[in-house]
């Protein structure tokens, strides 16, 4: 059984995807350890609580610069023997020592069709906002692996909606969290805990 580490800075939207995809034996071969949150008092933690997954809090302001703090997460994720790392909603891009740590066993989910809407200050509404300028007729969503390249790791699944009329970017986050989001990171997740995800020069290969 691989332990789950998740990584989160708010409400905890993608970790309650994640709670109700283990609950319903949808993630097979892992379970959610530790919730590490970025801030205090957001309710991903609340959400960890109710469903008796042990939290704990590493601030971002506590520490004087990236390095610092992800050398705190890095010794917190080591300490949980993590198997797994998943960014839910985690708002710090942390330095390579994590990423090097944890090479291909880190993932996130990005609200958009990579590469398309992605990279450095492209989060949250942002996204949706540039889609919508841009006119694009599909988006979606995109679950990766971290590297030290800001959403350029390598895709593991992807998953396609679609822009209606009238959508503002608030309507079009909400359908692309329901339709795509909460549905393929605990299928990614799931993939990784049973050994079935790949990765040769770049590319990964889900396996039957």
């Amino acid at each position: 059984m691989k332990n789950i580490v998740v990584l989160v800075s708010g409400g905890g939207t993608n970790l309650q995807a994640l709670i109700d995809a283990q609950e319903s034996g949808m993630i097979k071969g892992g379970k959610i350890t530790c919730v590490i949150s970025s801030k205090s008092g957001v309710y991903a933690l609340e959400r960890a609580k109710k469903h008796g997954i042990s939290s704990k809090v590493i601030a971002r302001k506590e520490y004087a610069d990236v390095t610092a703090y992800s050398k705190a997460i890095l010794d917190a994720l080591l300490a949980e023997k993590a198997d797994l790392v998943v960014y839910a909603g985690f708002m710090t891009i942390l330095d390579e020592q994590v990423v090097n740590a944890f090479p291909y066993k880190m993932m996130n989910v990005h609200p958009a069709l990579i590469p398309s809407f992605c990279g450095k200050g492209y989060y949250g509404l942002r996204v949706h906002e540039e889609a919508l300028k841009k006119g694009v007729k599909l988006t979606g969503a995109t679950v990766h692996f971290v590297t030290e390249v800001c959403d350029g790791g390598p895709i593991i699944l992807q998953k396609a909606v679609e822009v209606q009329n009238g959508d503002t970017p608030e309507v079009l986050q909400k359908r692309v969290m329901e339709q795509a989001e909460w549905k393929i990171l605990p299928q990614a997740v799931s993939l990784f805990c049973e050994d079935k995800l790949e990765v040769k020069d770049g590319i990964v290969t889900v396996k039957n």
